[in-house]
C-alpha cells in the first residue's frame, strides 16, 4: 500500500511541488545570513533548501522514468543529515531559551519529514560507490565550510555551542553516509518498483 503510494504519479507531483515551495522558502530563510556570506561560500551556507533541492531533481528525472545517481547520492545523505540536525537544533533551542516560536515547529515537523522522505525512495536509487564517496566529500566539506570558516546557520543563543554542534555536526555526517551505505549500496535490493507496470 505505502509503496503504490509513493510510486503514483500524482502523489510524485505534488511531493516536487512541496519540494520545491520548501526548497525556495528555505532559500528566502537564509536571505539574512547570504547577504553577509562571501561569494565563494554561498553554494555551502544553504544547507536545508540545497538537501531539498537535490531530492527535487532526483523526483523530476524519476517521475520520466531516469536516475541520476550523484544527485541521489546527495540527496539520500543530505536530506537525512540535515533534516535531523534542524530537529535536534530547534529542540536544543527549545531547552536552552525555554520556548520556541511557531517557525520552530514547523521546522521540526517540515525536516522530520524531509530526513524521512530522503531514506522512503531509497530502493529507487541507483547508487554505486563512487557516487556515495562524492557525496561524503560534499558534505564533509560542507562541515568544514561550516565550522572552521564559520559559515554555519544561525541559531540564536544556540551560537555559544558551536563547538559542540560542530561535533555533533560531523559525526552525523558519518551517520548520514553510513545509512545511504547500508539502504542503497550494501543491501541487496532484488525488487525495484517499477510505476509503469
Amino acid at each position: 500500500m505505502i509503496r503504490q503510494i509513493l510510486l503514483d504519479k500524482s502523489f510524485l507531483v505534488l511531493l516536487l511541488i512541496i519540494n520545491v515551495a520548501g526548497t525556495v522558502y528555505g532559500y528566502i530563510w537564509y536571505d539574512v545570513q547570504l547577504d553577509v556570506t562571501p561569494a565563494k561560500f554561498l553554494i555551502f551556507v544553504p544547507d536545508s533548501p540545497t538537501a531539498s533541492l537535490f531530492f527535487s531533481i532526483f523526483l523530476l528525472f524519476f517521475l520520466f522514468g531516469r536516475n541520476i545517481p550523484y544527485i541521489e547520492a546527495l540527496a539520500i545523505v543530505t536530506l537525512f543529515k540535515y533534516g535531523i540536525w534542524a530537529v535536534v537544533m530547534n529542540i536544543l533551542t527549545l531547552i536552552v531559551d525555554g520556548g520556541l516560536d511557531p517557525t520552530g515547529y514547523m521546522l521540526i515537523a517540515s525536516h522530520g519529514a524531509m530526513a524521512i522522505q530522503g531514506l522512503l525512495y531509497a530502493p529507487q536509487y541507483r547508487l554505486k560507490l563512487r557516487h556515495l564517496v562524492f557525496a561524503g566529500m560534499w558534505t564533509l566539506h560542507n562541515d568544514v565550510i561550516d565550522y572552521v570558516y564559520e559559515m554555519m546557520p544561525r541559531y540564536g543563543s544556540l551560537m555559544n555551542y558551536m563547538d559542540g554542534i560542530g561535533y555533533f555536526t560531523f559525526w552525523l555526517s558519518i551517520a548520514s553516509l553510513a545509512i545511504a551505505y547500508l539502504l542503497t549500496i550494501k543491501k541487496d535490493i532484488k525488487v525495484r518498483y517499477d510505476f509503469n507496470s
